[in-house]
């Protein structure tokens, strides 16, 4: 049989492409490729071996047993590192599992190199062609069109020359502003054919492409927030790095601006600060004469609250305008281009400090500290209300927040434990779904951010039907596997919370607020998803009353730290209509 790499010695040595792959990742700054191995794999694989012994520095293989958690895991690893993460798939079926993946990365603005493999085009007569039927039967006219319309870049490798420069290309591709998946489809046939040896392990060839503002955007933007009388800023996807997320507490608080997270995916402000206004904007917008959007892709509900006809918006973020999606007509008066963080900053520094003694900003700054005050001890009350069983989602969320109070902890939450009662004070505390609603994205992505940051506390909080979503006896599986102590909380209403809440929000005095049984929306009888985990060896509990959550909460961190196992709680939960 043929060999993958050709024993040469010296400069002339040479190895398979499929065996210089994972050598050239390594050079991009690929640390984990999460893979779902299928019949395209053999140069890759044969390949792996030869170059681990040939002490080549590679990536670390994890076999993903289900695509979508190989995209998911990608994404959280990227969450807590910054660092982009690779996928490799099986054909078309495996992208087709991982294209939802792919749609929550895209977006979600999240770096991934994605590859498959590709049926080997040639029927007979060159080594690494067809020998099995799927070899018909997954071709296609067209495999990346799966893809294309969430990736900044696709290609098909034609010849295995090309391997190294185009891993550079699409690195580059996908870390530029702003940043996305890119994918290449990998033909068995090239990955079997040679390349010198020293093009496995050669240094990156490109840079990613960032922006910044211009100085006339920068300077309109200042002087519309300076002289604003009533200003606003919302900011969903949070502010891009721990050094923006100390200097925007002070920004907001000396300049007395007040913050509404709207939808939040990530944590801009600590839900404490004076200036935190909570989750809707409506009556604040409504009035505001300026308004400073951070990277927000829905930043209000339109049909729901009106602007004064002189309000300017600015619109910040890597793409202000979120030009790849296709209907988006929030106003843009000023736009202030570039990676989140630096433009905040770049911001900050310029705006100042406030004019010494500004009665202006005094009076503005108690009037929505002593709001924001209220908002929190009504959102206190509502969540201890909750606490009989069968629980709400906000005396979750209440009592996970107070558990990890002061720890280094992440919550990933898919329609589980929301944000306003989990009272979180830190940057990277708290991921929620991708607007695209790509469910059982919460499992895998808490996963990588696991493997990202081995001694961080990492929680998965999802409703029930998010969590059967989420593949989780693959999810159990590698959390085993690699001894990720995720804790897993599944509030379980026995329903499609989220799609009832949906109706009775269009249909506001319809039919299903009154009934006591809406169509396509049970998810009763509920599985015992505790006996999924044990499959996996995971340390699980069943909590139906809310008194008994705070010891169970304890218990789960204690297994987690202690043991470094993964834990699953089953949370029973009213079915309220509003998950």
């Amino acid at each position: 049989m043929q060999k993958v790499v050709t024993e040469i010695e010296g400069e002339h040595a040479t190895v398979a492409a499929g065996g210089a792959l994972f050598g050239k990742l390594k050079t991009v700054g690929v640390d984990y490729v999460f893979s779902n191995s299928g019949t395209d794999f053999p140069p890759i694989i044969e390949g792996l071996i030869e170059a681990t012994r040939k002490e080549i520095d590679l990536p670390t293989a994890v076999t993903c047993p289900h695509e979508h958690a190989a995209l998911g895991m990608a994404h959280g690893y990227y969450l807590l590192s910054g660092r982009m993460q690779a996928v490799i798939l099986h054909t078309n079926v495996g992208l087709s599992n991982g294209a939802t993946g792919a749609i929550n990365a895209s977006c979600d603005q999240i770096p991934v190199l994605m590859m498959s493999g590709r049926t080997p085009v040639t029927e007979k007569g060159r080594f690494g062609a067809r020998t099995v039927p799927i070899g018909w039967g997954q071709e296609m006219f067209d495999q990346a069109a799966l893809v294309r319309e969430v990736s900044k870049w696709d290609y098909e490798l034609r010849f295995p020359e090309q391997l190294p420069e185009l891993i550079d290309r699409a690195s580059a591709i996908a870390n530029s502003t702003p940043k996305g998946p890119v994918y290449l489809s990998l033909p068995r046939e090239v990955l079997c054919e040679a390349i010198p040896a020293q093009e496995a392990s050669a240094a990156a060839t490109m840079e990613p492409a960032t922006t910044a503002p211009n100085s006339s955007a920068l300077a309109q933007s200042v002087s519309l927030l300076r002289a604003a009388k009533k200003p606003l800023i919302i900011s969903q996807r949070g502010v891009g790095s721990h050094e923006a997320f100390e200097a925007f507490a002070g920004f907001v608080d000396r300049w007395a601006f007040p913050v509404c997270q709207y939808w939040a995916s990530q944590l801009s402000l600590a839900n404490d600060h004076p200036m935190s206004v909570g989750q809707d904007p409506s009556d604040l917008l409504a009035e505001a004469d300026v308004v400073l959007v951070i990277n927000s892709l829905a930043p209000w509900w339109p049909d729901g609250v009106t602007l004064r006809d002189d309000a300017a918006v600015i619109q910040l973020g890597p793409d202000p305008l979120f030009s790849r999606t296709p209907v988006r007509n929030f106003p843009a008066a000023v736009c202030l281009t570039g990676e989140t963080s630096e433009v905040l900053i770049a911001l900050i520094d310029e705006m100042g400090v406030p004019p010494a003694r500004s009665k202006a900003i005094a009076v503005r700054h108690q009037h929505i500290a002593k709001r924001s005050e209220a908002r929190r001890a009504a959102a206190l009350e509502r969540a201890k209300s909750g606490a009989r069983g069968p629980m709400t989602k906000d005396w979750v969320s209440h009592c996970l927040g107070q558990a990890i109070k002061g720890t280094e902890a992440t919550v990933f939450h898919e329609l589980g434990a929301p944000l306003e009662p989990l009272d979180l004070e830190h940057h990277n505390s708290y991921f929620q779904e991708p607007y695209s609603g790509g469910l059982g994205w919460g499992l895998p992505a808490a996963l990588g951010a696991q493997l990202a940051e081995p001694d961080r506390l990492v929680f998965a909080t999802m409703g029930d039907g998010s969590y059967m979503f989420a593949n989780p006896t693959a999810c159990h599986q590698i959390a085993e596997a690699l001894a990720l102590p995720v804790i897993t909380l599944v509030l379980n209403n026995e329903e499609w919370g989220a799609v009832r809440h949906s109706v009775e929000g269009l249909y506001r005095d319809g039919l299903a607020s009154k009934a006591n049984e809406v169509p396509l929306t049970s998810l009763h009888p509920s599985p015992d998803f505790t006996k999924t985990a044990e499959a996996s060896r995971a340390y699980t509990e069943t909590i139906l009353t809310g008194d008994a959550l705070p010891a169970a909460l304890q218990r789960a961190i204690d297994v987690a730290t202690r043991e470094r196992r993964q834990v699953l709680l089953n949370i029973a939960i009213e079915q309220t209509g509003t998950a």
